[in-house]
């Protein structure tokens, strides 16, 4: 069986393919097409198979991690979108709850209110109301209220609608009944429901996620729907699949139905291939730092598995979201990153990014503004003439002239602007990192950093020194993370329910009646998508909080049922979140299940070690703080694939393999391991 992963960012799209029957691996990059990304799915599909021997014919499946909906939410590009929702309560999406992002601000952009995925006039009230607590009707659907509201929205040009009814996550006989006549009077229009996305208590969030789901899902079902004709016309038989952000695939067809669960497609998927990397040199507590072409992505695993958001951490572009993902958290530095002078003067490094068009300065297309990798050209920590394996030459001069106008305007030289680039990235960096282990109760001196994408391997150990991260892991092919990653996932369906129970007046016997029946739905997911039943594994956990609290933390199930232990663990959960444990009763909120369907996994790397002779590249000149002050050190150049294994090779080196370059600072060694990975570690003084 011959898989490919694809996963396609801001700079670059990365590829993977895997023979299972023979354990080959052969990895691929091409310069990724903004308004086409199809396009370059397509080209590097055609000269991965090429480079390994193959027809795009012999390709099995293709698994995919796509940007295009978190591009359509962060350019506010979408549909003209429409909701249906009960009458008083149509400005909810826009009112949210009086939580203002920046608490002293005057000059704050409220996301939901400023780019509401909905215009007002667009928003159509119908009478219609479940009450809770068991999800009873008070008042009747008026369906003719539906099909008026519909025909309003088709003549206003309106091309996807949501439908949220209030309680509706308590009984959405409503909104299912609303959304069918909305397809009956709108036929070609795209239409979805609030708990049929996620049927979970929190208005406000439900109704915005299901507006974005309207907001993006015309433009995600075009999209993965000439993808796959595009597929079909290069005869690759294989299904395809797509990387969701919970950190498993679904079909193509369960994708364009949820689109908004794709909205964190690429960063999951390069946490699970960090995740792969780390298991493969036995190390479970990892702090994954993806550094590519526009951003870097940082995720959290640990003996439990992969950190999950929670209620309060899933938000996207400013907007809040009822979808199960990962925690990622993302800050704008990349390769890409511009660095300028601010309105006052201060030194800035990022959001803004170069992209792939014009890119850095020293790609030679036009951008003139220097970016993180212009200042790693000038001092000395990418060779021009090796980047992409040579495929891609570098233009230094361009990068030094770009560098230098940045230098003149700080009034400093180019070495110090340059360094100045590289330090303000990585403290933004560590700082990120901080937030995701010191502000959430885990020391980051007890975890190992898997560094990946494009740009990581250059910054990692700087990047652990300031954190007191002891050694940094750097996986097989570090430039292409996320791509393995996709070929390291398995099918994965989540399903949930809210119950509102408290402490002392528990109903064991529903709890566990319902964890049964959304246990059989999400494996009846699988078995339809072809899933053996020997490769299913089901897992639940409980949404738990004390009285009073407004959010909850996740408590897993390991037998799969209810038992007072879950309470117990609660407490233990709490104080390693907030560092204190109460006595107050605790009340269960949500039941959470997940299925997940397995499939063959990416193999242990196969290695052609070699010794130092054999590695050596050529010499050269790196720029390192030295005392004080910048020196520009004579440093090593060496080849990954001919570096022998197990013995420590002392920095300053650059080693250098297709998919990125690897920098390893004069008071740092590197260690190739029989894993495949690549070990940084502190020297001793």
């Amino acid at each position: 069986m011959r898989v490919v992963g694809v996963d396609i960012g801001g700079t670059f799209t990365d590829l993977a393919l895997y023979d299972t029957d023979s354990g080959a691996t052969h990895v691929h990059k091409v310069p990724s097409t903004p308004d086409e990304p199809g396009h370059a799915l397509i080209t590097g599909i055609k000269e991965l198979c090429g480079q390994a021997g193959l027809a795009p014919a012999d390709v099995d499946a293709v698994f995919h991690g796509t940007t295009v909906a978190t591009n359509a939410v962060l350019q506010h590009r979408g549909a003209t979108a429409g909701m249906i929702t009960t009458r008083g309560v149509r400005d909810i999406v826009h009112i949210g709850r009086h939580q203002r992002p920046q608490n002293y601000s005057i000059m704050q952009d409220i996301p939901w209110q400023t780019k509401p995925f909905v215009q007002r006039r667009h928003r159509k009230v119908v009478s219609e109301r479940i009450v809770p607590p068991s999800g009873d009707v008070l008042v009747e659907l008026d369906e003719d209220e539906v099909r008026a509201a519909a025909q309003e929205l088709q003549s206003e040009g309106v091309t996807a609608v949501a439908v949220c009814f209030l309680f509706a996550y308590l009984n959405d006989t409503h909104e299912q009944r609303a959304a069918e006549i909305v397809r009956d009077e709108m036929p070609d229009a795209f239409v979805t429901t609030s708990a049929g996305i996620f049927p979970q208590f929190r208005e406000f969030e439900r109704f915005t996620t299901a507006c974005m789901n309207a907001f993006v899902g015309p433009g995600i079902g075009t999209y993965l729907e000439s993808l796959a004709g595009s597929l079909r016309d290069e005869n690759v038989p294989g299904k395809l699949h797509v990387m969701m952000s919970n950190g498993g695939v679904a079909t193509a067809r369960a994708a364009a139905e949820k689109p908004v669960t794709l909205l964190l497609s690429g960063p999951a998927a390069g946490i699970l291939g960090g995740q792969w990397a780390g298991e493969l040199s036995e190390r479970q507590r990892l702090i994954t730092f993806d550094m590519g072409g526009t951003s870097a992505d940082i995720g959290i695993v640990t003996e439990r598995g992969v950190a999950e958001a929670s209620a309060r951490d899933t938000w996207v572009a400013g907007y809040p979201l009822l979808v199960p993902m990962l925690d990622v958290h993302t800050i704008g530095a990349g390769g890409g990153s511009i660095a300028y002078v601010d309105e006052a003067g201060g030194f800035r490094v990022g959001p803004r990014s170069a992209g792939a068009r014009p890119g850095p300065a020293c790609y030679g297309f036009g951008g003139e503004e220097a970016t993180i990798t212009d200042a790693n050209v000038a001092l000395g920590r990418i060779d021009p003439d090796r980047f992409l394996g040579g495929e891609i030459k570098l233009d230094r001069d361009l990068a030094l002239g770009a560098v230098e106008r940045l230098a003149d305007q700080l009034g400093v030289g180019l070495y110090e602007a340059a360094e100045g680039v590289i330090t303000i990235a990585n403290a933004s960096m560590a700082r990120a990192i901080r937030s995701r282990t010191i502000e959430k109760g885990h020391d980051p001196r007890d975890f190992t950093l898997v560094a990946f994408g494009g740009a990581g391997s250059l910054h990692a150990a700087e990047v652990a020194d300031s954190l007191g991260v002891p050694e940094v892991l750097i996986p097989p092919y570090p430039g292409i993370t996320s791509a393995t990653g996709l070929l390291t996932s398995d099918l994965k369906y989540d399903q949930m329910r809210t119950v509102f129970m408290i402490e002392g007046s528990i109903d064991a016997e529903r709890l566990n009646r319902e964890l049964t029946e959304l246990q059989a739905d999400v494996k009846r997911r699988l078995l339809e998508d072809g899933i053996p039943d020997e490769d299913i594994a089901v897992s639940a956990s409980l949404d738990c909080r004390y009285v009073g609290q407004g959010y909850e933390l996740r408590v897993p199930l390991p037998e799969l049922q209810f038992t007072d232990a879950a309470l117990a663990e609660f407490h233990g959960m709490h104080e390693q979140e907030y560092q204190h444990a109460m006595h107050d009763p605790i009340e269960i909120v949500n039941l959470r299940v997940t299925a997940i369907g397995a499939r063959p996994k990416l193999g242990k790397p196969q290695l052609s070690p070699g010794d130092l002779t054999d590695a050596l590249l050529g010499e050269g000149e790196s720029v390192f703080r030295s005392n004080g002050s910048l020196e520009a050190i004579p440093t090593r150049y060496l080849d990954r694939s001919r570096l022998p294994l197990n013995k420590t090779v002392p920095g300053p080196v650059v080693i250098f393999q297709r998919d990125t370059t690897v920098l390893v600072p004069p008071a740092w060694g590197a260690v190739a391991q029989e894993s495949g990975n690549l070990i940084l570690e502190r020297r001793p003084v």
